[in-house]
């Protein structure tokens, strides 16, 4: 049936239960089973990112160092940070 997933929840209405107490119980049955919290952890799941992007980002970092670099050698920018 529903094979490596958590089973779904399930309240039956009782006599006489209004619809809020029922709303109240399922509310409560979700909590319990931690249910709400596991959809709410992987929301926002981002991947990580492949070895393409990373080398990429790598590159422009080093390519974006030199340039500074060289910058700072013609005396365009003027390092102003104190160490």
């Amino acid at each position: 049936m529903n094979e490596g997933k958590k089973p779904v929840i399930e309240v039956k209405r009782r006599e006489s239960e209004t619809p809020m107490s029922l709303m109240r119980r399922f509310s409560r049955k979700i909590q319990q089973s931690s249910v709400l919290r596991h959809a709410r952890s992987i929301q926002f799941h981002n991947r990580p990112d492949s070895k393409v992007k990373l080398k990429n980002r790598t590159i422009k970092k080093i390519e974006k160092y030199k340039k500074n670099k060289l910058l700072k050698k013609l005396g365009k920018i003027i390092c102003s940070r104190k160490k």
